[in-house]
């Protein structure tokens, strides 16, 4: 096999233009495409994390009053009883706040008295029902009964029990099991731990503390409310229509604001991230695309402009697939050529944003799969004018002018 690159560079040397546009199509793609690719697999990755969540069967309705006569308590009371009531609802409760819809509150929670800073944590207003419409799993001691939620806040109310998710406890008692143990308020007023669950998602999906989350017996504040429902498999969009009817004409007195499902909260929530993803994915393949178009351009003018000499080495003895190898190792040189300054290309750019966005720097496994990448489109790319070079016969080329 004749592998002497000469020939090759000369060529190149003579007529620099074209083949150094393509190289730099090349290093940008390849740049584009290894620093995409790590921030398109984050993305994924974190829309796809569970959140403990029977999120399939969820739904939430958000009602609110707005008269003189309207009465917060009675209306809890009768809504909340009317939903549990329903054929096909497992749990229904009140909430001061609903997972991942990027609104609610957050405290810091400490482990000792006199602590000045606490662990953040998503707070949750909930009653007895709560943990069964959440559809989470409580992995050590129990829930909330009845008699212990405490009616809405009346300034700072003392706490007397609270749920803390496993990942905030790890936290809080690095050094032991958290339940039964004592966490403390920012007023140093000790709350007992009744319960560990092993994974939920608070309210901010882009909180690094997402997972700590604190669940607490009591009613929110009115005069807006918030029902977590949670239904039996495949119940879930016609109790929806029957609740929305219901919620906007039984009590005159309040407004019903909006019921949505827990599964459009979610994608709602991950929607910019889904969306960057796939805009991330069409700009790196536009590249790629104008990059396997330059080389194939690039490699039809080469054979069209030296369609002679293609002739004089095939009178000399050439065979084809001489010529075919002459054009693809040519193509194969300006996409390396190209993919090693795309190759620095990329880490200057990773480096830049990781340390301006937080972002992921592509690692060995991103920017070798894209030089491979970008190899093979440059091969397929220069393939059929390599084969158009070869086929030409010896007698019409020497005939060209």
């Amino acid at each position: 096999m004749n592998w002497n690159l000469r020939p090759i560079l000369v060529a190149i040397w003579r007529s620099p233009t074209g083949a150094l546009l393509v190289a730099l199509q090349v290093a940008l793609a390849l740049a584009v495409l290894v620093n995409a690719a790590g921030i398109v697999q984050q993305r994924v990755q974190k829309v796809g994390r569970p959140n403990g969540m029977d999120t399939p069967n969820q739904f939430v309705v958000a009602v609110s009053g707005f008269t003189r006569e309207f009465d917060y308590t009675a209306m809890l009371a009768t809504d909340l009883a009317w939903l549990r009531g329903l054929p096909g609802v497992v749990a229904a409760s009140v909430t001061s706040a609903v997972p991942l819809l990027d609104s609610g509150s957050s405290a810091g929670i400490r482990n000792a008295p006199g602590l000045k800073a606490g662990r953040q944590a998503n707070i949750f207003e909930m009653d007895e029902q709560g943990l069964a419409a959440l559809g989470v799993r409580l992995v050590a001691g129990r829930a909330f009964s009845a008699e212990e939620i405490l009616p809405p806040a009346q300034g700072n109310q003392a706490l007397p029990q609270i749920l803390l998710t496993r990942a905030l406890a790890r936290v809080l008692f690095p050094d032991g099991d958290a339940l039964g143990r004592q966490v403390y308020d920012p007023l140093d007023r000790p709350i007992t731990v009744t319960g560990i669950i092993e994974h939920m998602h608070g309210n901010w999906v882009d909180w690094d503390k997402l997972d700590h989350v604190a669940i607490v017996p009591r009613v929110p504040e009115g005069p807006q409310a918030l029902y977590l429902v949670r239904t039996r498999a495949g119940e879930r969009d016609a109790l929806m229509r029957r609740v929305e009817e219901h919620m906007a004409t039984s009590d005159p007195t309040r407004l019903l604001l909006w019921v949505r499902s827990m599964s459009s909260i979610e994608r709602r929530a991950y929607l910019a991230d889904r969306n960057l993803a796939i805009f991330l994915t069409a700009v790196t393949a536009a590249l790629l695309l104008v990059a396997a178009l330059g080389i194939f351009g690039l490699a039809t003018y080469n054979v069209a402009a030296r369609t002679r000499q293609i002739g004089t080495r095939r009178a000399l003895g050439a065979r084809r697939g001489d010529i075919v190898r002459h054009f693809l190792l040519e193509s194969s040189l300006v996409t390396t050529a190209g993919a090693t300054a795309g190759v620095a290309l990329a880490l200057a750019a990773g480096y830049w944003l990781s340390v301006t966005w937080q972002l992921p720097r592509p690692g060995l496994l991103h920017l070798s799969t894209g030089v491979a990448a970008v190899w093979i489109i440059g091969l397929l790319a220069a393939w059929q004018p390599a084969r158009r070079a070869a086929a030409v016969p010896p007698a019409v080329a020497t005939r060209t002018v």
